[in-house]
């Protein structure tokens, strides 16, 4: 009696490991399946992923963040195969969620097919879709029978919504096959130093020290203004290894940051820029920046890092005991993500608040669109005269429908719509129309957006431009410049190639000088 019950022991133990190991595959898709409807119910991946990740371990987690992520880029493709084999229109968005799961998993991720099948069918049963079960499990066997033939047919045309892709077509007929397709790529890890710590020299031979791959790109830019010619260039380091990006190199005191390419041409062109003007303005005797739209603080704290860093030239400007000879203002009218600034501020050990008498800095929760720096800016004083009442310099981050980071972001594509594009045209315009009333004469306005939608970027100038006659166009040279490509006012960067940073566009205007003043 005694060895049988300890043999039964061990055979309970046994099946209790494996029921626990099973049960532990199946939680994961649930999360997974669970988090694929909130997406679909308007929620951000931003707000969901790391509630998700943060509740598994080891493997699971890895396994749930790749199968998320590849469920999302590949989601309108799926969806169509899913109309395809189904006998009947499957409406009920579990339904259709569960399956698109475990097409992603035979078709994308080389599980086994009898794990994504069978794992895929428990999990509809703890989302109390038992009735489903038949339906899920007969059309899962379909796909695994033949899944080279399934992915081709998915892979054959884009995985975007029907509207968008349409847009595409119309706006960039030229790449629109190479585009849609790269949308559907993960995205590129992009690094860029802290200048105020090190220079991208120091920090890859840290990156080789701790056996990391990487390699130094280098993004050339060549601008005309009145008195001087600019030419710079931009270096961004593309992280080749795989690694969690807590475990870089010195990333937890702030020596680096994760910052798409693209992204980090913005703060060194405003920086170029206002140094070739200092350069003819030696009486200048403060600098009033802004950044708006800043959150969550990339390229506030890029810009930051070239003002005090030892690696770039210094503004010389005049201090006076009144105020900071530099000041900037970041603002953000969502309060979540403007403590993000901070956050991000302060890893990099970069001020968060006025500070100095050669650099202040003040971050304002307020709404672009109607937000006035200084309400007493029209009075004409000796200090404050009607021609200098505002910024010298203002990057503009618009919001924006981010269809150029869907790469990274790829939530985006299912909670994007037609609708929200007008919607977004007109937010744009409104914080345009009111920040650059608030535009010293001569001051620079540096128009930045991560979409690759005209109706945003370059359409978005062109109305501007017919609505302020004072806003002139600052050329990027074609000759010179590297990225991007040439549009009738400035230029538009799209992820085609890969290893290229994500979908960005710049427009740099200056404001006329008023002779009659």
């Amino acid at each position: 009696m005694e060895l049988i019950k300890v043999g039964q022991i061990k055979m309970s133990h046994s099946n209790s490991k494996n029921h626990s190991q099973n049960k532990a595959q199946s939680n994961v898709r649930v999360k997974v399946i669970e988090t694929l409807l909130a997406i679909q119910a308007g929620q951000s991946l931003t707000g969901l992923l790391d509630p998700l990740l943060n509740g598994l371990q080891g493997e699971d987690k890895g396994f749930a963040h790749a199968l998320l992520l590849t469920t999302l880029r590949h989601w309108f493709a799926t969806a169509r195969l899913l109309d395809s084999l189904a006998d009947n229109p499957i409406e009920e968005l579990a339904v259709r969620t569960s399956i698109q799961v475990g097409i992603t998993q035979l078709l994308y991720l080389q599980v086994a097919d009898h794990a994504a099948i069978h794992e895929t069918v428990e999990a509809v049963k703890k989302i109390d879709l038992s009735r489903a079960t038949g339906l899920v499990n007969a059309i899962l066997r379909k796909v695994s029978k033949n899944p080279n033939k399934f992915r081709k047919k998915c892979d054959k045309n884009h995985s975007l919504p029907n509207w968008l892709a349409k847009q595409l077509k119309q706006d960039w007929a030229e790449y629109y096959d190479e585009l849609t397709q790269a949308l559907r790529q993960p995205a590129p890890i992009f690094l860029r130093v802290n200048y105020t710590q090190a220079n991208n020299e120091q920090y890859l031979q840290l990156l080789a020290e701790a056996e990391l791959t990487a390699q130094l790109l280098n993004l050339t830019t060549s601008m005309a203004l009145a008195n001087s010619n600019i030419n710079m260039t931009v270096s961004p380091i593309l992280l080749q290894s795989q690694t969690p990006i807590w475990q870089l190199p010195n990333f937890a005191e702030g020596m680096v940051s994760v910052q798409d390419a693209h992204a980090q041409l913005a703060a060194p062109i405003l920086h170029n820029v206002l140094q070739a003007s200092l350069g003819s303005n030696s009486n200048k005797l403060s600098l009033n920046l802004l950044d708006a739209c800043a959150a969550p603080g990339g390229k506030l704290a890029h810009w930051l890092e070239l003002i005090e860093s030892k690696f770039a030239p210094k503004f010389h400007v005049k201090q006076t005991d009144e105020k900071p000879a530099i000041t900037i203002t970041a603002i953000d009218n969502e309060p979540k993500r403007n403590s993000r600034i901070f956050e991000n501020l302060e890893r990099l050990q970069l001020p968060t608040t006025i500070s100095t008498r050669e650099l202040g800095l003040e971050i304002l929760c307020v709404d672009a669109t109607t937000w006035q720096a200084n309400d007493d800016s029209k009075k004409n004083t000796e200090t404050n005269t009607k021609n200098n009442a505002g910024f010298d310099a203002i990057l503009l981050d618009a919001p924006c429908t981010a269809t150029g980071v869907i790469r990274r972001h790829p939530d985006i594509a299912l909670l994007r719509t037609e609708a929200d594009v007008t919607q977004t045209v007109a937010l744009q315009a409104q914080i345009l129309d009111n920040l650059w009333g608030q535009l010293n004469e001569g001051g620079y306005l540096l128009y930045v957006t991560c979409s690759i939608l005209k109706a945003e970027n370059v359409a978005q100038m062109q109305a501007f431009i017919s609505r302020h006659t004072d806003a002139q166009v600052i050329e990027f040279d074609d000759a010179e410049c590297n990225w991007g490509i040439k549009q009738d006012i400035g230029r538009q960067c799209l992820p085609l190639v890969e290893n290229s940073g994500d979908g960005f566009y710049f427009a740099l205007l200056q404001k006329n000088r008023n002779e009659l003043s």
